[in-house]
């Protein structure tokens, strides 16, 4: 089971919205441009000081609809927390051997970042196969991750930061995109 089954989530929603919420009302706000668009998966990141009330919000509120996972997760608390609430999936930036076992351990579907090749190697090594690509504007985008395919046969990734409308069906169309990430499907 690798990762805790997180091919699942990715196969899913090939589009994941990346939510940063300012105030609670965003919650049915964001239900409802996600719901009308089809969309029924949503990342929370804990970019605000408002985002565990909005995770505890949305999943009580949608998480029969929703897959509800939280971004930005950087350390074992922030894991501990999201088993405490029970989310679908686990997105982080980046990863390591602690944050790697608190993933592990809690049984939640994850995916770490990555985005050097060492950082790749790294995550391999840990039983990873499947990454977010983030920022993927700043890290060589769609060139960066064709160079790749070839290096990394296996490895599947999930870019984020920076796709948008106009790119996001070019990243879906590599072979080792899986899904991409963004918060265009969120904005008016």
């Amino acid at each position: 089971m690798i990762q805790n089954n997180i091919q699942d989530i990715l196969t899913a929603n090939p589009l994941i919205p990346v939510a940063t919420i300012h105030n609670l009302s965003e919650v049915d706000t964001f239900y409802e441009k996600l719901k009308n668009q089809g969309v029924y998966c949503i990342e929370i990141t804990l970019r605000t000081d408002f985002a565990w009330d909005a995770i505890a919000l949305f999943k009580e509120k949608y998480g029969r609809e929703f897959k509800v996972g939280v971004g930005t997760i950087i350390t074992k608390e922030d894991v501990a927390k999201c088993k405490q609430l029970k989310v679908d999936f686990m997105v982080s930036p980046g990863l390591d051997k602690s944050l790697f076992d608190a993933f592990e351990k809690s049984g939640i579907p994850y995916i770490g970042g990555a985005v050097t090749p060492s950082e790749i190697i790294a995550g391999i090594h840990l039983g990873c196969k499947f990454f977010k690509f983030f920022p993927a504007d700043l890290f060589g985008g769609i060139q960066a991750l064709k160079t790749y395919a070839g290096i990394f046969k296996h490895v599947v990734f999930c870019p984020t930061g920076g796709i948008n409308p106009s790119n996001y069906q070019d990243f879906l169309a590599l072979k080792n995109v899986q899904s991409v990430g963004g918060s265009w499907l969120l904005q008016d």
